[in-house]
């Protein structure tokens, strides 16, 4: 049995002026894949992912989707009004379910309830009555709790996270996501990871968390000089791939210059006689040599800089103490830093990392303590809210305005131009306007701006939201053989494992502690540390389970719970009764409006009630009667 198809794309092409995206690219995407899309920051991944939403439009070819496909989209940058309500945000964005619930609604209000039957039974298939309950699970396992807020009071990243909450509840076939991890923290990423791969969704996915590509996608589409490469396997499959295709098209590259050499010489000869040379071999030729001058772009690029010299002293932070309110953020914290030590720090959202970054760099006073940092210190830092430049003025200019010439050391110097085209960026590019830089451009043009003054200390905070993955092995590359100190804040587990040497782990409540090692050996220890944690909890209940059990051989139940337990049975039954009554009235279709509220409300509460009371019953029926 072949695979059933979700959508077809074939032959579109998208450009924005004379900038080509992707042209004539043709694509499916069939019913339980799980595709991640890789693409350098610019070349249309969000383009992409916006056209199959409906939300922008593109130059030719043609998009067909499965008739009745469900699909559910996370933009990168999501927008609601700003007066709704976490809740109310959760039902804003159209959908089957939402839809299904308003037309109940309708019908609740409209005289005779047209159609009421059938709407019920709809709600029934569709689950929606449990709409409102996955709403707030979701929401609370992504840290959102107060439903009642407004939206205009939410940061960026909690806007996200409702935005992925709204996408996730109705459980679409086909499920769009643009940077999902972006503002998670690591517990959330893996909740969501472990939610991904429980489902039976069809995924499309723009991520640049790698470990999160690799555990999800079981496929990889790359878009490269315009064109789609397509690899039947998760991300570390991607990679030996790749290495393989580029091998292959350097080695095509290499005999088409040769062959094109030898053409040459032969298409100069005797130009008046060509007229007489077969016409086919004057048309392979230019064939020929579209090949012979292709540039392979292979990223793979090392960039070498020299650090400012930095002495032994780099900072040391002395008894420290800071809280806003009763939120402690550091008690009595001591440290000294070493010179090139590379610190990664971690930690759920809200528990001082921030904090201590702009304590560091000056922005935020201590309440208490001092931090003494070293005169050689030269920070560079990389923060969340830095991306701030001229729209109107080019790429080249933003750098060049820094520094025309960057020195590397021994001698040798970099042009502005030329670093530019390190990170990746075109010299069409850098003669470009800021305004037309996307998302992750801008991104990585701040990124330039902050490594071209020649810090020997770089603070780094999430630097890897928004970035490709291209840009961030150019970055990894750079930070390994950077002579200086590193302090990264991420939630990007891959990142934090090729960079830094050990953690700085922030629980929460002033709890700091030092880990000495990579996010993935920490995961692992926090492991088995809680597996003994919990070992030692359950051990103990079951040694006084047993002493219990062999001095009361026959534990019988007292007339009090024997009591309980009859009545328990009978107020069940009523319960069931109550709502099996319930439930055929409702689809008899001879209720009152008021009559049809009421009920509808009743529901849930006897549900929950039943469950209360079957759970104690439970309790009660293991002891011995």
């Amino acid at each position: 049995m072949g695979l059933i198809s979700c959508l077809q794309i074939e032959n579109i092409t998208k450009s924005f002026g004379d900038l080509i995206l992707f042209q004539d690219m043709s694509f499916g995407i069939s019913e339980g894949q799980r595709i991640g899309l890789i693409a350098k920051n610019g070349t249309g991944k969000s383009t992409l992912l916006n056209i199959l939403a409906g939300k922008e439009g593109y130059d030719n070819g043609t998009i067909s989707f499965r008739r009745d496909l469900r699909v559910g989209y996370l933009e990168q940058n999501p927008e609601y009004p700003q007066e709704l309500t976490v809740l109310e945000a959760c039902f804003h964005h159209g959908n089957q379910i939402v839809e299904l619930i308003k037309e109940y609604e309708r019908c609740i209000e409209t005289d005779g309830n047209p159609g009421l039957a059938e709407i019920l039974v709809r709600m029934d298939h569709e689950k929606a009555w449990e709409y409102e309950q996955k709403a707030k699970q979701i929401l609370s396992q992504l840290k959102i709790r107060d439903f009642d807020q407004k939206i205009k009071h939410l940061s960026g990243g909690q806007l996200k996270r409702v935005a992925l909450a709204n996408t996730l509840i109705t459980e679409p076939d086909l499920l769009i996501l643009d940077e999902p991890t972006n503002h998670l923290d690591l517990d959330m990423t893996e909740w969501l990871e472990e939610y991904l791969r429980r489902t039976n969704l069809t995924l499309l996915m723009v991520t640049h968390d790698r470990y999160f590509l690799d555990r999800v996608c079981s496929e990889i589409m790359e878009i490269d000089n315009h064109q789609l490469y397509q690899y039947n396997g998760n991300y570390s499959y991607y990679l030996e791939k790749r290495q393989e295709r580029m091998d292959a098209t350097n080695s095509e590259i290499a005999r088409a210059n040769n062959l094109y050499r030898t053409e040459l010489e032969w298409m100069r000869r005797m130009p008046q006689a060509r007229g007489h040379k077969a016409r086919y071999r004057e048309e392979a030729f230019y064939d020929l040599e579209k090949v012979a001058k292709q540039r392979f772009n292979d990223t793979n690029v090392k960039l070498d800089m020299k650090a400012s010299y930095i002495g032994n002293k780099i900072f040391e932070a002395d008894h420290l103490y800071k809280s806003f309110d009763s939120l402690k953020i550091l008690e009595d914290f001591s440290y000294v830093f070493s010179r090139y030590e590379k610190m990664g720090i971690i930690g759920n959202n809200g528990t001082g990392k921030s904090t201590f970054i702009k304590m560091l760099m000056g922005e935020v006073k201590p309440d208490s303590g001092t931090i003494d940092i070293g005169e050689t210190v030269r920070f560079g830092y990389y923060s969340q809210d830095g991306l701030l430049f001229d729209d109107q003025m080019m790429v080249i200019d933003v750098v060049q305005n820094i520094a025309e010439v960057i020195e590397l050391g021994n001698g040798k110097r970099l042009t502005a131009s030329q670093f530019l085209q390190h990170f990746l960026f075109t010299p069409e590019t850098q003669y470009s306007y800021v305004y037309k830089l996307s998302g992750g451009e801008r991104r990585r043009l701040y990124l330039c701006t902050v490594l071209m003054r020649n810090p020997n200390f770089l603070i780094l905070d999430e630097p890897t939201n928004d970035l490709d993955i291209v840009t961030l092995n150019v970055l990894e590359e750079y930070l390994q053989s950077f002579k200086g100190c590193v302090i990264v804040v991420s939630h990007d587990r891959y990142f934090m494992d090729k960079v830094v040497d050990h953690l700085l782990v922030f629980n929460g409540d002033a709890d700091i502690r030092d880990f000495p090692g990579n996010y993935t050996q920490y995961r692992g220890w926090k492991e088995q540390h809680l597996q003994a944690v919990k070992e030692k909890e359950s051990a103990k209940p079951l040694e006084e389970k047993t002493a219990r059990v062999r001095l009361n051989e026959k534990r019988k139940m007292s007339y009090k719970e024997r009591r309980e337990f009859e009545q328990l049975e009978n107020e069940i039954a009523s319960l069931e009764n109550e709502k099996k009554g319930i439930e055929d009235a409702l689809c008899s279709g001879t209720l009152s409006v008021d009559e049809l509220t009421e009920k509808s409300k009743r529901l849930p509460v006897l549900n929950d009630l039943i469950d209360e009371k079957t759970l104690r019953w439970l309790e009660l029926s293991e002891i011995e009667g």
